[in-house]
């Protein structure tokens, strides 16, 4: 839906940040992919120690790198069919160690059941994206359902934020799933297929 609706329109804006920190230098997009990974695990360490605004900061930084790297190839020209895979493989891993964050915090309170919800909206957090990977296995463009990345990180943000994660991750775990439904009956239609 974010990504639908925004695009790539934030490149200039993303493009001028970097301009400012790094200017004149010629960095891989794939170096801000890994440095991506990296702050979303401390990012996932901070959530799990109950640091959760400055896990807030930590996230937000993740999430920009991960917009900077494809907004620099863009705009470099180095646009390349395994930048695009790291970028997803990294992107799976940042997302599944924040959620271990969020699982590790409320086990450590004790808090059982949103220990279990978080489990059960980490499945739904790796099925969307390898729903969509096996929809295009099959040459079907599958963008669709009602949350994909960006929609989950900021979903995460502000629970972080405004510490309020047992609300954020009854709403993961409800609508990661309807996600991944919505991608299945897409595809079932896209390949006019039967159940």
């Amino acid at each position: 839906m974010i990504s639908a609706k925004i695009g790539h329109t934030l490149d200039p804006f993303i493009l001028k940040v970097y301009s400012l920190f790094f200017k004149g230098s010629k960095i891989n997009p794939n170096v801000f992919t890994i440095c991506g990974l990296l702050f979303g695990i401390v990012t996932s360490f901070l959530i799990a120690f109950n640091h959760l605004v400055v896990a807030a900061v930590f996230l937000f930084v993740t999430g920009f790198f991960d917009l900077m790297d494809g907004a620099l190839a863009r705009s470099t020209n180095k646009v390349t069919i395994f930048g695009g895979f790291l970028d997803s493989v990294l992107d799976r891993y940042t997302d599944l160690f924040m959620m271990l964050g969020v699982f590790i915090q409320f086990l450590f309170s004790g808090d059982i059941f949103y220990a279990i919800v978080t489990f059960f909206a980490s499945i739904g957090v790796a099925i969307i994206p390898y729903a969509k990977a096996r929809a295009e296995a099959s040459l079907v463009k599958c963008n669709t359902g009602i949350l994909e990345r960006p929609e989950r990180l900021v979903l995460l943000f502000i629970g972080l934020l405004f510490n309020v994660l047992p609300y954020i991750v009854l709403i993961l775990a409800v609508l990661t799933h309807i996600t991944v439904i919505q991608r299945i009956i897409f595809v079932m239609k896209a390949l006019n297929s039967d159940y």
